[in-house]
């Protein structure tokens, strides 16, 4: 994936003048040399300029970061720390708009009780006070001390943070609008946007029209097109589509590198309907599938904070993610028959997630090119090509959104679970979804915050670095499926 950021991590320690500087050297270069053994070694960069003591040796590291080319720190404590000169550190690095994590180190063994202790633990509670006092906002994990093993962990497990921090403050939107009538619940103040840093450009879906239509003798069509016959295979359904397709998607991508501007990666928030399918003569779901595989989500029904939700779990995954409705029940029948006794799972802990025919390939079985059969109840048939529809590969997952309300505020939610092995007996791009607790998170998070019916779904188990990212980006609740009580629940619900 092309639109998402490499992360290159610098590592500064800092040592407070009345420890032994020599104990965050040697515990600098211990980690480093454990992060470069066990993870990728272009992620790290170690800075050699000194240790951080004073407020002219933040300034000499901060300028050694920045030349290096990094775009994440870390500040490491080695030892208590100097607590002025660490977050004033962190403070002028946040002026970059990159992300800063904190961690530090444990002591060794008991040898170092006597004369070489660093108490970082102890520091580590006066680095996080002064960053309260100076606003700065930085990413301490969970238990933030530990050996050079631990903490090479805690650091690689900043990178996918990072990656989405750093993809957000350098991320356009780009829509096609108005929204459908009908489904205003895509809709949401920008506000928030700005305030995290992205930047948003809205077109009408006029504008997208003649663009398409100055495409209709691109010499590039047949190659996409063979492009598209590779990738359908068996499950090319619709040849007398694809040229369409393949102007659409050249069209789209001219649009991202005409319009990219300042900024250096982007997302779509594209539409679909009422008048796309009449108009263009086809439904753009199969070329959303495929540009989201490749690192660009495209949306469905002008979703923008469906497309920021799509970015960010695509930047925090690092692969390809999928925007689905949080749509319709399974059936009693069905759950009976496929699903009690086989798996864990409640009744109301299941649900199926769909859409058209958005979801890529790879995230799908046996993917078929078809028509969209909701579309297809009040049009002709032909005009309604263009879906890829398959169930969903079953495998973990996490279901998630970051969303402003109407009052612009951020909110945003992440459950863990999974796309059940069970066939859906249905069409579109859809999967038999289980998420423990479901149907309590359903009522208490969903309908109690306002979410829209979009969710994106990210494929793995992310719920704890989407959760951080959450946090770094100022989201004043994020929801998760839980097993005790909701604030807004009745305690006589037994």
């Amino acid at each position: 994936m092309n639109n998402i950021p490499q992360i290159k991590i610098g590592i500064v320690a800092v040592s407070r003048d009345c420890f032994p500087e020599s104990l965050s050297v040697n515990r600098r270069k211990a980690l480093v040399a454990a992060y470069k053994s066990k993870y990728n070694e272009g992620e790290i960069y170690e800075c050699p300029v000194c240790i951080v003591e004073s407020e002219i040796h933040m300034q000499k590291a901060l300028q050694d970061v920045i030349s290096a080319g990094c775009n994440a720190l870390c500040v490491y404590l080695g030892n208590f720390g100097p607590e002025i000169s660490e977050t004033m550190l962190a403070q002028e690095w946040a002026k970059t708009g990159n992300p800063v994590m904190f961690c530090a180190a444990a002591e060794e063994n008991i040898g170092v009780l006597t004369s070489d202790r660093g108490d970082a633990y102890c520091g580590m509670l006066n680095a996080s006070y002064n960053l309260k006092l100076r606003g700065v906002k930085a990413y301490i994990p969970e238990y933030p001390v530990g050996d050079a093993d631990y903490c090479a962990e805690l650091i690689h497990g900043f990178v996918p943070i990072a990656r989405a921090l750093v993809g957000v403050k350098n991320l356009k939107i780009i829509s096609f609008g108005p929204r459908p009538q009908n489904f205003f619940a895509c809709n949401a103040p920008i506000q928030q946007l700005y305030n995290i840093g992205v930047e948003v450009e809205e077109n009408s879906e006029l504008d997208l029209f003649e663009s398409f239509k100055n495409h209709a003798d691109d010499k590039r069509i047949p190659q996409v097109v063979k492009d598209m016959e590779a990738e359908l295979g068996k499950g090319n359904k619709k040849p007398e589509i694809l040229a369409k397709l393949a102007q659409y998607e050249l069209t789209l991508l001219d649009w991202v590198e005409a319009h990219r501007g300042s900024k250096k990666y982007v997302a779509i928030a594209g539409k679909c309907w009422p008048a796309f399918q009449t108009q263009f003569g086809f439904v753009p779901c199969y070329v959303n599938s495929r540009l989201t595989g490749r690192g660009i989500p495209v949306s469905c029904e002008v979703d923008i904070y469906g497309a920021l939700s799509e970015y960010i779990g695509e930047c925090v995954s690092g692969e390809s993610v999928t925007l689905l409705d949080i749509n319709n029940t399974v059936p009693y029948e069905m759950y009976k028959k496929e699903i009690e006794g086989k798996f864990p799972y409640k009744f109301t802990d299941t649900f199926m997630g769909f859409h058209c025919g958005n979801t890529c390939s790879q995230r799908l079985c046996n993917p078929e090119m078809r028509y969209q059969k909701i579309m297809a109840r009040s049009l002709p048939q032909e005009v309604t090509n263009g879906t890829l529809e398959g169930d969903i590969k079953a495998g973990e997952i996490t279901f998630y959104r970051l969303q402003s309300t109407a009052d612009n505020h951020l909110y945003s939610y992440v459950a863990e679970g999974e796309v059940l092995p069970v066939a859906s007996h249905s069409f579109g791009s859809i999967g038999v979804f289980a998420i423990e607790e479901m149907g309590r998170f359903y009522r208490h998070v969903l309908i109690e915050n306002g979410f829209p019916h979009h969710g994106a779904v990210a494929f793995g188990r992310w719920g704890k670095a989407l959760f951080e990212v959450f946090k770094y980006l100022g989201a004043e609740k994020t929801g998760y499926n839980q097993r005790e009580k909701y604030p807004t629940e009745n305690p006589f619900n037994e």
